[in-house]
């Protein structure tokens, strides 16, 4: 006779976890569910006064940290500042991310250096800052906010999609390099999501989308994020990716 499956009811309690770009969009979704699944979540963001308001909205766990990780200093000194205001980590959420698309000809090359900073350089740097503190006590979770953009070229955003699989090669790097310290190193590759990103994208090209249901909700990631950091730990999803229904790739 098969037992049945007993799931916490708040599967994360007593965890930290750390999220970046935490105070709108995916961010800020991934932090109200890891909340009530029981967390203290350290919410990093350099919007100072949406950071502010919504962590004092969620509550005494949710524990707010001013930073721009494109600043090199701050990016490096994370780890320390999460320690010190949460006293250990647990999880470290990569999320921070910005978006442009278009023709690339038309593309400004600042919007191109900027967004390959945030994207990229900023989130292997902040990575990198906590990783020793992963390795000492031997466990603990990655998860980057990818895209399906990493998997798949999207013809309209070349400069987005070359970031994103540069994530998807860190993720899979990284993985394997961190395995034998018990870390894991996870990716999660949504399709188009309604946030602020959006903006980017031409009215009628949204409005379509949204006709056509070809977006994802933000609680739609926060959930899929939810289900990657409460496998049982000899259990690693490498990459999930989420699409909504009207998506067809």
């Amino acid at each position: 006779m098969n037992t049945p499956l007993s799931v916490p009811r708040r599967p994360l309690q007593g965890k930290v976890i750390a999220i970046t770009g935490a105070a709108s969009g995916i961010g800020l979704a991934c932090a109200s569910a890891f909340l009530a699944a029981g967390a203290r979540v350290v919410m990093i963001d350099r919007d100072v006064g949406a950071l502010l308001h919504h962590a004092d909205t969620l509550g005494e766990h949710a524990l707010p940290l001013p930073a721009d990780i494109t600043d090199p200093d701050q990016a490096d000194g994370l780890a320390d500042h999460i320690l010190s205001l949460a006293g250990r980590l647990d999880i470290f959420h990569a999320n921070a991310g910005m978006y442009t698309g278009g023709p690339f000809v038309d593309t400004d090359p600042d919007t191109i250096a900027k967004l390959l900073d945030l994207n990229v350089t900023a989130t292997f740097r902040c990575i990198r800052a906590v990783l020793p503190a992963f390795i000492a006590r031997r466990g603990g979770d990655i998860l980057l906010t990818s895209s399906v953009a990493g998997v798949v070229p999207v013809a309209h955003e070349p400069v987005y999609t070359a970031s994103k699989f540069a994530l998807q090669g860190f993720v899979h790097s990284l993985r394997r390099q961190l395995s034998p310290h018990g870390v894991r190193v996870g990716a999660i590759l949504p399709g188009p999501v309604s946030t602020a990103l959006l903006t980017a994208w031409p009215e009628a090209k949204r409005r379509e989308a949204l006709e056509t249901c070809a977006l994802l909700q933000p609680a739609d990631v926060a959930e899929a994020a939810l289900f990657m950091v409460t496998r049982p730990h000899d259990v690693v999803i490498r990459d999930l990716v989420i699409l909504p229904a009207g998506v067809d790739l």
